[in-house]
């Protein structure tokens, strides 16, 4: 959660620090205000960007964890069988 935590301060620091840089700057309001929509749009998008590497690297760890955990299953069923077969074949003998 942290680095999301990170992220989310840096974009918003950008963003308030393109903004205060555009509100200072001497352009005509309207010219202002389409670098403000702009660059907010671009933020957004950003944002959007990296929430979307975040939920695919959380996806791919919780794939991964999902394969070793059924690797886990299968080896202890195989063991599980094993000894079994071994339990039985040594009671046959007797």
């Amino acid at each position: 959660m942290s680095t999301g935590k990170v992220i989310l301060g840096t974009v918003a620091g950008l963003a308030v620090g393109g903004i205060l840089g555009i509100l200072f700057a001497p352009d005509k309001g309207s010219v202002t205000r389409k670098q403000i929509l702009d660059k907010g749009n671009d933020y957004a998008d950003d944002l959007k960007s990296k929430l979307n590497e975040f939920s695919d690297s959380i996806t791919e760890k919780l794939q991964n964890a999902k394969e070793f955990a059924q690797g886990l299953t299968e080896d202890a069923k195989a063991e599980f069988d094993e000894a079994k077969f071994d339990t039985n074949h040594s009671a046959s003998k007797y």
